[in-house]
Formats: structure tokens, sequence, C-alpha cells
């Protein structure tokens, strides 16, 4: 009998002092105004970061002459409380659509004016025991720097702070 690899999701969570929809349309639709354009895969310059926001839409990196990278599939899609894609990246950092990690991310309103937003990265293991273990590594410490930048530009834009 050979034993089951598991390797531990990466959480994170933050709460916004923002509206659940609003939300929730900062992190999907609003991809590439929080996602550091240098945080990419492709070997090219990237010109724009988006999510294509439905069931099925795709973690785009397009970039400065047109290719587009796909980063993630979407395949759970439930506004403004959850979605969840398929992380197609394998652990040398390329587009792989053989990568079946998983980012899983909801929104629970907190009343009217707050939301928490917790994230879960898991699903490793479908990448094997080493590459797996990489990547968890990788995005564990990756994660809470881009979730704290998403959680600034949801209540920079939502106050008005930056617009022209």
């Amino acid at each position: 009998m050979s034993a089951t690899l598991m390797i531990a999701p990466v959480r994170k969570s933050v709460r916004v002092k923002a509206p659940i929809a609003y939300a929730f349309e900062v992190f999907t639709s609003g991809l590439g105004r929080w996602w550091p354009p240098n945080h990419g895969i492709s070997k090219k310059p990237i010109m724009k970061v988006m999510m294509e926001p439905r069931l099925g839409g795709r973690w785009l990196e397009i970039a400065d002459d047109g290719t587009e990278t796909v980063v993630g599939t979407i395949i759970t899609w439930e506004p403004p409380h959850r979605f969840t894609m398929l992380w197609q990246i394998n652990a040398r950092w390329q587009a792989d659509v053989t990568m079946k990690s998983e980012v899983d991310v909801r929104f629970t309103a907190e009343g009217a004016d707050a939301t928490l937003v917790e994230l879960v990265h898991h699903r490793f293991e479908t990448m094997g025991a080493e590459d797996g273990a990489s990547m968890r590594k990788d995005v564990d410490g990756g994660w809470p720097g881009l979730v704290e930048r998403f959680a600034r530009e949801a209540e920079r834009n939502l106050t008005g702070e930056g617009r022209s």
C-alpha cells in the first residue's frame, strides 16, 4: 500500500474596508490594478495582467507584443462570494496547462462596509512531491504581499484616493 502524498495548503486572509461586491470586483475584474506587472511568468515585458470574470475565464498576462500567457483557469464562479481557479504554473514558474494546484478565494461580508477575504492555495500534491513542495514554499512567501496590495487597492479606490 502506498501512502497518499499531502502538502499543506497555503492560507492567507485579510479584512478590507469595502463592501463584498466591491472587494470581489477589485480582486477579479480589477486584477490589473493591484497585481504587480513584474510578478509575471512570461519571458516578455508584460503590458497587462487581467482576469476574465466568468466560469471558464482565464487569468492572463498580455505581453507588449500581444502574446497571451495563461496563468490560471476559473473553475468555480460564485460572485460576490467565491471563485476558484486552476493555477497552471509549474515549479519552474512556467505556464503549464497540466498543472492543477488550485487557488480558492472566498469573500464574506462583515457588515455593509467590510469584507473578509480568505485565499487558500492548495492541491500542491498534484505536482508531485518535490515540485509541489517547491511551489508551496514559493507561494507561501508571495501571497502575503500580494493580498496586502489587493487590500490597499480596494480601500484606496473605494475612498477615492488616487482617482483623477
